[in-house]
């Protein structure tokens, strides 16, 4: 009897079709979409993300905002943490295994083996999964920058979002954050209201100037939407009014301004929940590995009992910038491990003033930084740093109240697969 495939035999093999694994370009997507009779056009109103920061939360804000107000949400997302199901959300839930099965062997199938990078063609199979499937409102994040990123083949949105933007993936998209934000807006479509956070002054110029060259409509943070901590809670305010709120269930404060975000973008199209579903929505909240806390697994067990371990995806310095603001006053052990190519000593320096030492690891089975190379780097900013082969034997020498694991996405999703704390 032969064994029924499987998502991971099929994902290998997909990973396989062209030789790079990053290839900014729309062409190898328009074909297939066509192939496949272009699902990205019948999919439900769009609402598509781009920025540096942030893209994930404002997404789970868009769909805690709108399931709360019984709306039935797909979402796309990348990177996944532990199962690459994690990047199709449907209606009810992640994408079943035999139903991304189903989609895979048939763009697998109608591309016929020509080049095509495993983004691409996986985030087509997205598309079409997401055109069988009964819902009111798509979300999708941008991979990489944005004007030639696989998910800006999308037309007629219903909207376009930019969280904030900064140094990041210098090697594809630019050494300037002007140069990164002039990728980033590339999603700006004539006629689709696009609404920006806060950002330096030179990305905020670039998204103005792609705005005003395609007559696009632009809301901004500040000047048309303000979001304020208020005592326990928050206050947002716009052109319909000001709003008492509860703080989101994401910790730190800069996932006000997703939240703020996000909120703007419903209120200004009509479509926000009620105030009291609102308060519900960010009361429920949830997005893994943002400041989230662990609390189970057997990396506890290396840990002195009642110490608190903590985990964030955070790997460039302007999510640094975030962390350290969110931490501002306390002293964490910081475990951390980053991929090359990461601004390593940066992400260091803005985190010395909360760091009581810094534990370096290696990222299993990925190109990431010599754990000695970034203890040297956090030596350089004064503070105390050795290297270590893995996570645990790290926390073993932790000897802080609180510890913070963090520097990539996939630590941070090999952390919560050690935990047992698999995103759902």
């Amino acid at each position: 009897m032969i064994s029924p495939l499987s998502s991971d035999t099929l994902l290998a093999r997909l990973h396989t079709l062209h030789p790079k694994l990053i290839d900014l370009s729309l062409g190898r997507t328009e074909r297939l979409l066509a192939a496949l009779g272009h699902p990205e056009r019948r999919l439900p109103p769009v609402l598509h993300v781009a920025g540096t920061n942030g893209k994930g939360s404002t997404v789970a804000h868009l769909r805690a905002l709108l399931e709360a107000d019984g709306k039935r949400v797909q979402t796309y997302i990348s990177p996944h943490l532990v199962r690459f199901h994690e990047r199709i959300r449907l209606s009810d839930g992640l994408i079943s295994e035999a139903k991304l099965v189903d989609v895979l062997t048939r763009c697998e199938a109608v591309n016929g083996g020509r080049p095509i990078t495993f983004f691409e063609i996986t985030m087509v199979a997205a598309f079409v999964a997401f055109t069988e499937d009964d819902a009111d409102y798509c979300i999708v994040e941008v991979g990489l920058g944005g004007r030639y990123d696989s998910t800006n083949v999308l037309e007629g949105k219903l909207a376009s979002l930019i969280t904030p933007i900064g140094l990041d993936h210098q090697s594809f998209l630019g050494d300037t954050v002007a140069q990164i934000a002039g990728e980033k807006a590339g999603i700006v479509r004539k006629g689709t209201p696009v609404f920006s956070a806060a950002q330096e002054p030179e990305a905020m110029a670039v998204i103005e100037a792609e705005a005003a060259v395609t007559n696009t409509p632009l809301k901004v943070a500040r000047r048309d939407w303000t979001a304020m901590v208020d005592g326990e809670g928050w206050t947002f305010s716009d052109a319909a009014g000001t709003l008492r709120l509860p703080m989101p269930a994401l910790a730190g404060a800069h996932q006000i301004g997703n939240a703020a975000l996000a909120l703007a973008c419903l209120r200004s199209l009509g479509i926000a929940p009620a105030t009291d579903r609102i308060e519900a929505a960010l009361k429920a909240v949830s997005w893994p590995a943002r400041l989230q806390p662990i609390t189970r697994g057997p990396l506890l067990g290396s840990l002195a009992k009642g110490t608190k371990l903590w985990l964030d995806g955070g790997h460039n310095p302007h999510a640094a910038e975030a962390l350290a603001r969110a931490l501002a006053g306390r002293r964490l052990d910081l475990v951390i491990g980053m991929l090359e190519g990461k601004d390593a000593a940066e992400f260091l320096r803005v985190m010395a003033p909360v760091a009581a030492s810094v534990k370096a690891v290696p990222i299993a089975g990925e190109a990431c930084h010599d754990p000695e190379h970034l203890a040297d780097l956090a030596r350089r900013v004064g503070l105390e740093a050795d290297a270590f082969p893995d996570v645990r034997s790290a926390l073993r020498e932790c000897h802080s109240s609180e510890v913070l694991i963090s520097g990539s996405l996939y630590l941070a999703g090999q952390v919560l697969n050690a935990s047992g704390m698999v995103p759902d």
